[in-house]
């Protein structure tokens, strides 16, 4: 079981990660203002001293604590590093993104410091961004120089500023103005805020006051209890903290300390082994370090640790592809670094290369994406900052071999595999990442339909014609119906005929055939655009509508022997043509259903039997 302290954005983020798992686990937060919806989870309100945490954790049997407080929380954080300690229970600490501390900025330890730097600087005027539950520290300083506080437009706050004597008339409200208009309106010589990182506003509060030309004094958050620094996420050993300052982080961590909370595991990225690979190689060339997890940024700006290994000349990482079905999964993917007069990103040994348009870089590039280029260069140009520019070299041995198990040869990737990573993380069996597919697909069939008649794009003919369908099965039966169609121009949608339609719109593909089989035509005849199993189930009684809709009414009382739409086919008695009317029919609910989505477009929509046999509206 697992307890979550919040109350703030990343609370609300650890809450949405540990929904997915669909396991039970309490989020308890110190007052019941933070409004949010739990399905999965039990909020609990109110405090909890030392004891009582314990009492709790003993009675509910708590395996794991993620503390999603905020960093100036500092009694609580006290509190849970005892109580972790007491009961040998990991902490997973979701703290913020922070941007680095910039010279410009006045850094103050704490209240008594900021007095002192106000003091001697001379300001005069002060606008306090500290919240609340600071006008006591500050007394002093305000008891003496004119400052307005802003704080929340809620009971208890205003309740806090009164006891502490602070006058009413200098209180300003978040409801009412931003920073920039505050400033504006209230001509201070400074604003006074917390180190509260990205997701606390820190960069806007920053930059109002910098356009304004003001100083920003700025508290510097505090350090968690040091003895729990000794582990950060990506260790599994029991005990002690575990820093995590994202979604993504937080759940790998979940997956490595509590592995039964989620029932699938996530995975990394090729983009992201490649990237923990070159960040080691580059440790080892420039500092002659050898780590054996490296930190990588993700797209997010969030920080994972990964684990890596060394070779000759070399640093590698292995690809974990979690629960995701991954032909990749268990790939050792290494990097070589070499400097050179440019930074370079290149692909080597089972790296495949484009042949094709359509993709972020043009044939005869290795196939490395965009995301994984930026994520390499994000992650090393801090390190490289003093040092000459350097070629990264990936290389995947085995990578051709197993390229031949994936999409690669039909988008036109030839020679290995691909290096991607939209996220830098794999959910298993993600959606998400199986609609990217799809979206690639899609836009290499529209690059080959526009492409120059020249070279290697002459064979696609131009066409405009763009055929979707389920899987291997249904593709080779659709095949055989256009000849002449590239492999290209064959787009799998495994379940979701209504993003691909989505897709195809967007993409403006003028020409659309849809082939499907009678397992997913009757879901989408009865609207389900996505004909995965857990989402929609064969509905008799449309089925027995749509017999009857086909004049077919005897055959409706065989429906209750039927276990698979695909045994329909088997029930519909000789002559063919009573196949070919329900098919009308089916296909006409389809049409429904799917025209919508592709207004511009030629829709055609084919009914595939197992035996091959293809119905057409």
């Amino acid at each position: 079981m697992i307890l979550v302290f919040g109350g703030t954005t990343e609370g609300r983020k650890a809450v949405e990660v540990l929904e997915e798992s669909g396991s039970l686990y309490y989020y308890s937060t110190r007052s019941d203002g933070q409004q949010i919806e739990l399905v999965n989870g039990v909020h609990l309100t109110g405090g909890m001293d030392g004891s009582q945490m314990i009492a709790f954790c003993r009675e509910h049997d708590i395996k794991l604590i993620v503390d999603a407080a905020h960093p100036f929380a500092e009694e609580l954080h006290k509190t849970v590093a005892a109580v972790a300690t007491e009961l040998n229970i990991p902490v997973i600490r979701y703290d913020r993104i922070y941007p680095p501390h910039d010279e410009d900025l006045v850094w103050c330890k704490d209240y008594d410091a900021a007095i002192c730097q106000l003091e001697k600087q001379g300001i005069k005027r002060l606008l306090a961004l500290t919240g609340v539950n600071t006008i006591g520290k500050l007394r002093s300083y305000w008891e003496q120089h004119e400052c307005w506080f802003r704080i929340l437009n809620r009971r208890d706050s205003q309740k806090l500023a009164y006891q502490s004597q602070f006058p009413e008339d200098h209180l300003v409200y978040y409801e009412t103005d931003d920073t920039s208009t505050l400033i504006r309106d209230l001509h201070p010589d400074a604003i006074i805020t917390k180190e509260s990182g990205l997701s606390g506003g820190f960069t806007e509060k920053v930059e109002a006051a910098r356009q304004a030309g003001i100083k920003v004094f700025v508290i510097e958050r505090p350090i968690w209890p040091p003895k729990f620094f000794a582990k950060q996420s990506g260790k599994a050993e029991r005990g002690g903290l575990y820093k995590v300052n994202g979604p993504h982080g937080l759940r790998r961590a979940v997956e490595q300390q509590l592995p039964e909370f989620f029932p699938l595991h996530s995975g990394l990225t090729t983009g992201t082994c490649a990237t923990a690979a070159a960040v080691a190689a580059t440790k080892k060339l420039l500092y002659d370090e050898m780590p054996a997890e490296v930190p990588v940024i993700l797209p997010d700006g969030e920080t994972i640790h990964v684990p890596v290994g060394y070779g000759n000349g070399y640093a590698y990482c292995i690809k974990k592809a979690g629960d995701d079905p991954d032909v990749t999964d268990g790939i050792e993917i290494r990097v070589s670094i070499e400097f050179s007069d440019e930074f370079e990103i290149c692909g080597g040994e089972g790296v495949g290369r484009f042949t094709l348009p359509g993709f972020d870089f043009p044939p005869g590039e290795a196939a490395i994406n965009k995301g994984p280029r930026r994520m390499l260069k994000a992650n090393l140009s801090p390190l490289i900052i003093h040092h000459s520019p350097l070629r990264v070299t990936i290389n995947v041995p085995g990578g051709e071999e197993i390229a031949r198990k994936t999409f690669n040869p039909r988008l036109g990737i030839e020679g290995g595999i691909s290096i991607i990573g939209v996220s830098g993380i794999v959910k298993p069996f993600s959606e998400e990442a199986f609609i990217d597919s799809i979206r690639k697909c899609m836009e290499v069939a529209k690059a080959a339909f526009f492409a120059e008649r020249s070279g290697i794009a002459e064979r696609f003919h131009h066409s405009p014609h763009v055929v979707i369908n389920s899987g291997s099965k249904s593709e080779r039966f659709v095949r055989a119906r256009y000849p002449d169609l590239p492999a290209q121009a064959f787009v799998e949608y495994g379940n979701y005929i209504g993003e691909t339609l989505k897709i195809a719109h967007e993409l403006e593909i003028p020409n659309i055939t849809l082939g499907v089989m009678l397992g997913k035509a009757v879901k989408l005849a009865d609207g389900h655009l996505d004909t995965h199993s857990k989402k929609s189930v064969m509905d008799k009684a449309f089925i027995a509508q749509m017999l009857d809709e086909a004049h077919l009414t005897p055959f409706i009382s065989r429906l209750p022997s039927i276990t698979l739409a695909r045994e329909l086919w088997d029930i519909l008695d000789e002559p063919t043509q009573q196949k070919e009317t329900f098919a009308r029919v089916v296909i006409g609910h389809c049409e429904e259903h799917c025209r919508p989505l592709v207004p511009k477009a030629s829709l055609t929509i084919l009914l595939i039997d197992d035996e091959g046999h293809i119905y057409e509206g």
